[in-house]
């Protein structure tokens, strides 16, 4: 059996965990719970010079308190546009797409085309859907009662929005929940889901900010193409 070597650590699949945590240099790899995370936290603290959060970036502690901060600065920067236009700028889906942006903004889903597109298609099906069952003028479902046009309107809604998702290329998970907050009565106004929109857009800009502050290859539009 041949004895390890300097340059092939006794370690399974001769991997050195420095290679993936990037404990003496930028991370190679996904950090300790996958994603990105421990590259944005290990970039920021390059680019502000701060050699303690650069020498902890992969510890599930400092990236738990970056995704803490980062949640509170997206809803704070939505919430202070919502006081500013008068317009209710949070919604729920929108949740889910922040943590997407920040968690893994390299996959395809999390890029501003699928982003963007994902939630416009899944306004307009929810919409679609509330003509097709005639409730756009209902109460919300949660405020009044789950009817049969109700259940088929969500049913419509969800499979339109997954369906045209797939065939436009333009998968985004998160947009499933913007398709049921609509069918489900809780916008039903155009006006409404323009404003929807702009909280997206908002989004997407904090995102596209703070990956490329952290040199993040965020991508301006569309993900970019892997290679064969």
């Amino acid at each position: 059996m041949t004895e390890p070597t300097p340059d092939q650590p006794d370690r399974p699949g001769g991997t050195d965990p420095a290679e993936v945590t990037g404990a003496t240099g930028p991370p190679r790899g996904p950090g300790p719970i996958g994603g990105d995370i421990s590259s944005i936290v290990y970039g920021l603290g390059t680019r502000f010079r701060l050699p303690a959060l650069t020498a902890r970036h992969d510890s599930t502690n400092v990236m738990g308190l970056f995704a803490l901060v980062n949640g509170v600065i997206s809803i704070a920067i939505m919430s202070a546009a919502a006081v500013v236009t008068g317009q209710a700028l949070i919604f729920p889906s929108l949740g889910p797409t922040a943590f997407l942006l920040f968690y893994t903004p390299t996959v395809p889903a999390a890029s501003p085309r699928n982003t963007i597109c994902g939630h416009a298609i899944g306004a307009a099906a929810g919409y679609l859907a509330l003509v097709v069952f005639g409730l756009t003028d209902a109460g919300a479902a949660l405020a009044t009662e789950v009817t049969w046009p109700r259940v088929g309107a969500a049913a419509l809604s969800l499979g339109l929005t997954s369906g045209l998702m797939v065939w436009l290329r333009v998968p985004h998970p998160p947009a499933g929940a913007t398709t049921l907050i609509v069918s489900l009565g809780i916008l039903t106004e155009p006006v409404q889901l323009l404003v929807l929109m702009l909280a997206v857009g908002l989004l997407v800009l904090q995102g596209y900010v703070i990956n490329h502050l952290a040199g993040i290859d965020y991508p301006r539009w569309a993900p970019a193409r892997s290679s064969a």
